[in-house]
């Protein structure tokens, strides 16, 4: 099953009470900014209909499009602001030559939170992610600085964004015995191209109460089956998020040959059961049960309005399984190891013991 029929069938975040829509509208789009984005009025369109379909869940960041996307969020959440679960992230440097306007550390984070607050027009933030581990500041310094804001009534939740699952971990573990404000939300890129994360980042998030927030469930366009083998010729791409959406899809790995022979059984799957291949990319990610809600990088109220039809699509037993059989990634040590009958002969026995799924 893919979840949920609506926008307004709620779900906890983590181990926290915030409910959320089971799917939440991205806002790295938002802007003219990078050269693909949506205008002011396009984008006015996808947050409304979004909203008057029961969705609450707004993701952004510090730096999308360099400052408009929460600058046209807290414009467009002005008359409806306490109904609405606003996400931004801090780590991305906002300020070029000052060393200290970027990186996870209290300062980059307060200065970062202080500006998103006066961009989305807001009193506080709702989910606050660090947005990419900076392997430079003390986890320590990073907790009790969330925690600070929370206290303060700037922040209301924190969590992570694309940090090692040992990192996340160990900053979990000190919270809860240090009694500061826990994490709640994992933003990491999850989909059929990028599995990656179920080896640690996805069972440690279930195991310690992060819910799961995937960007990039359809792999920069690939599953939504926007590129061919010709497409390839592109190389590496170019770094950043500026310049074309392809060039984005190739530079962060998401085009590859690999990738396009998945979006082939994607697409084989959409056709059979009448749904269009992102509908059936995004549903996938729905199933596993760690997910709260894929975010929806939309640029056009259609493409909005397709991703959404995800939320009625149901898989059979055949179809998952010709989607894990061509995404499927090896696991890899110890978790291969210890799932051999010999391994598990050598410590169980006879002993019969269920174990968790």
């Amino acid at each position: 099953m893919a979840g949920t029929l609506s926008l307004d069938t709620y779900r906890l975040l983590g181990r926290s009470g915030l409910r959320v829509s089971p799917m939440s509208l991205g806002t790295m789009t938002f802007g003219t900014d990078w050269g693909w984005g949506a205008d002011k009025g396009e984008a006015r369109r996808i947050f409304d209909t979004y909203l008057d379909r029961g969705g609450n869940f707004i993701d952004s960041a510090n730096q999308y499009t360099n400052g408009t996307a929460e600058r046209l969020v807290g414009e467009f959440a002005r008359d409806r602001r306490d109904n609405l679960v606003i996400a931004t992230k801090y780590t991305v440097s906002e300020r070029p030559g000052d060393p200290n306007s970027g990186g996870n550390h209290r300062k980059s984070m307060v200065g970062s939170v202080e500006a998103s607050l006066r961009r989305l027009d807001t009193d506080y933030i709702d989910l606050l992610y660090l947005h990419a581990w900076d392997f430079t500041t003390p986890v320590e310094e990073i907790m009790r600085a969330m925690d600070d804001l929370v206290r303060a009534g700037k922040v209301l939740y924190v969590g992570i964004s694309d940090t090692p699952a040992w990192q996340i971990a160990r900053m979990q573990t000190i919270a809860d015995l240090r009694g500061w404000s826990p994490l709640v939300a994992l933003q990491i890129e999850y989909s059929l191209v990028e599995r990656t994360v179920e080896r640690e980042l996805i069972p440690m998030a279930r195991e310690l109460g992060l819910g799961v927030v995937p960007w990039s469930p359809l792999a920069s366009g690939v599953l939504a089956g926007k590129y061919s083998l010709a497409d390839l010729d592109l190389g590496a791409g170019t770094a950043g998020a500026e310049g074309s959406r392809k060039n984005v899809a190739a530079s962060n790995g998401s085009l590859t040959e690999r990738s396009l022979t998945i979006a082939d059984v994607v697409k084989d799957v959409a056709i059979e059961m009448d749904k269009t291949p992102s509908q059936v990319a995004l549903a996938w990610t729905m199933v596993n049960p760690a997910v709260t809600a894929p975010i929806l990088g939309v640029r056009t109220l259609a493409q909005l309005e397709d991703n959404l039809g995800a939320l009625d699509v149901r898989f059979t037993p055949e179809q998952l399984a010709s989607l894990e059989k061509v995404s499927a990634i090896e696991l890899g040590f110890p978790h291969d190891f210890l799932a051999r009958p010999m391994t598990r002969t050598v410590m169980f026995g006879d002993l019969k013991i269920p174990t968790a799924s």
